[in-house]
């Protein structure tokens, strides 16, 4: 069977185990790249570690603004190709590289000219805000590769094509870390650059996984009247995935400023968190990625058992990797904290940190799950609405209340978020099989 075939005739299970390794893989080595990259600016310089973690929000709101366009799109693509218009999907496809280049420009102008009222909202370091505005501006003026490569890979999963995705992401992320200690200690004719070898790697990457998927992800791009309406359904699709992601940006940020009135090093500790989540959510992230084709080509095409057994598949293996996660938290957080530095303060602080964080692991899968199942069903605000309990209403309210009872409490914040997220997913989607069109009423 090729391309959204699939959708409609294997069982839901195999659809997710067909599709997700690719996914994974790429993902395994884009969180590898994640690790290597802070290891190298640790071994540089401890002030670098600090700085990565102060610019990680900016870099999730331009991967935001990015890979939500590019879902809305693929939502957009894969229900009309439920409804059997292809014609209408390849060229609805035609709007990415406008969309991604429209981006790019946002943030080139916002980063050169922000980022240092940005670093100085963290941070009273003078060389930790020199570094934060080296790297921010690079890796926001480069980021055309990042764009674009977001909403190709978007095209090319809408029909079902996940290896060219992968073998992009894995190019990109090998040519990073090949570059990485080359720019960023200097070796032969590179020069010795640091922050700014880290940053110029990071987009020299981009560039290269955009290069690859662009040969089979580009379309001419549609009339400009047919354009209009294919961007405002996109982003009436793709919204809620930008505000789920966006609203990460601004929950690590209010984060980061209630730990800054800790300490540099608390904050510090909370960066290295997110590094190691990217590695541990790998699977996690396959399934989200995975389900909104399958999901929006089901229900479009009324076969609301697959849209079901779907969502359960996802959760299930969800949790069997999740586990591992919580396990490794719990039990060796001070390895892997040791991995990237060996400020002890950084380390004494994480360790109990990562302990509090590892069981909220096994809720957060059903917490992240349940808004893309409500995107890929078009039910767009029920999936805003946990977006925005999970990062607006709960993390950095809580996170400032924990805190008000010391750091140590401070991390409590994670389970109960995402705990409190899940019953109110579970909620909306019990009401969601109570729907007219659900049970085969309209």
């Amino acid at each position: 069977m090729q391309g959204s075939d699939i959708f409609a005739q294997e069982k839901p299970a195999r659809i997710l185990l067909r599709l997700a390794p690719p996914v994974m893989f790429a993902q395994l080595i884009q969180a590898l790249y994640n690790i290597v990259d802070s290891l190298f600016v640790g071994r540089y310089s401890e002030t670098g570690l600090t700085a990565l973690s102060i610019i990680y929000p900016v870099q999730l709101l331009m991967i935001a603004l990015a890979v939500g366009t590019g879902v809305g799109l693929n939502t957009l693509m894969a229900a009309q190709m439920g409804y059997g218009k292809r014609k209408d999907a390849e060229d609805a496809a035609g709007t990415a590289a406008p969309l991604a280049l429209a981006i790019w420009a946002l943030f080139a102008a916002a980063g050169w000219f922000l980022m240092p009222a940005y670093a100085r909202m963290s941070t009273q370091s003078e060389e930790i805000i020199r570094e934060v505005t080296v790297y921010g501006r690079v890796v926001c003026i480069g980021s055309f590769g990042l764009t674009l490569e977001s909403v190709w890979t978007k095209v090319l999963q809408a029909n079902g094509d996940m290896k060219t995705p992968m073998i992009a992401q894995i190019a990109g992320a090998l040519v990073n870390i090949a570059l990485d200690p080359l720019l960023i200690f200097g070796a032969g004719f590179f020069p010795q650059l640091g922050i700014l070898g880290a940053a110029a790697a990071t987009v020299i990457g981009q560039i290269a996984a955009a290069c690859i998927v662009a040969r089979k992800g580009f379309r001419r791009p549609p009339r400009r009247d047919a354009a209009r309406r294919y961007i405002r359904r996109i982003y009436r699709l793709g919204l809620p995935n930008i505000l789920m992601q966006s609203a990460y940006t601004f929950y690590i940020l209010g984060l980061n400023l209630i730990l800054a009135s800790f300490s540099d090093q608390a904050v510090t500790a909370l960066g290295l968190y997110y590094k190691w989540q990217t590695f541990f959510f790998i699977p996690l992230g396959a399934m989200q990625t995975c389900i909104v084709p399958v999901i929006s080509y089901n229900y479009a095409a009324r076969r609301i058992g697959r849209c079901r057994a779907t969502l359960k598949a996802s959760v299930i293996f969800g949790w069997v990797f999740m586990a591992v996660g919580t396990l490794c938290f719990v039990t060796i957080p001070e390895p892997m904290l040791r991995v990237f530095t060996r400020d002890e303060l950084v380390v004494a602080i994480g360790r109990i940190g990562f302990r509090f964080i590892g069981p909220s692991f096994l809720p957060m899968v059903t917490s992240l799950i349940f808004p893309v199942f409500f995107q890929a069903v078009g039910m767009s605000l029920k999936s805003s609405a946990l977006t925005v309990l999970r990062t607006v209403v709960l993390f950095v309210p809580l996170g400032y209340l924990f805190s008000r009872l010391g750091l140590d409490r401070f991390w409590l914040t994670f389970p109960v978020t995402e705990t409190i997220t899940s019953l109110a997913g579970l909620l909306f989607y019990r009401r969601f099989l109570a729907h007219d069109y659900v049970r085969g009423k309209e």
